[in-house]
């Protein structure tokens, strides 16, 4: 953390460690998933000490007050240090991680009668069907 003022919201951030890259965060930033002190901000936005950010990782909302400026991104440590989360924000990602862990997974409710390769009776049931379809539609022209 160093003597800066102000510097730009989406260099923040990628100091800050919330995107890996700049065009990332200016990608999120006008997309409006970002606001400075609750209100709309742009990548060129300076942000201060002090300031409050909302913004979402993933679907993870989270706000964060700045505590540090920093011109460089070091390590997660060091940038972990640049903000703290508010209590709110953190209750709210603990209550979404929750209800996460709590829902049924998506893919569950699609009914499979086998997982992968049909069976042995599953195929020859197939065939059965496929070659009964067959003697009854015959689709060959004669010619006649």
């Amino acid at each position: 953390m160093s003597e800066i003022s102000s510097m730009r919201l989406d260099k923040w951030l990628w100091a800050a460690r919330f995107y890996k890259t700049r065009s990332l965060a200016v990608e999120q930033i006008s997309k409006g998933r970002v606001t400075v002190n609750q209100a709309a901000a742009k990548a060129s936005r300076e942000v201060r000490v002090g300031d409050t950010i909302a913004l979402r990782q993933g679907q993870a909302p989270r706000t964060v007050l700045v505590l540090g400026l920093s011109a460089m991104r070091g390590p997660a440590p060091v940038a972990q240090q640049l903000y703290r989360e508010t209590a709110d924000s953190l209750a709210e990602r603990a209550r979404l991680a929750e209800e996460r862990r709590l829902a049924p997974e998506p893919a569950a409710s699609i009914a499979q009668h086998h997982d992968g390769r049909p069976t042995k009776r599953d195929r020859r049931d197939i065939e059965r069907a496929r070659h009964s379809w067959d003697d009854r539609w015959s689709a060959s022209w004669d010619g006649n």
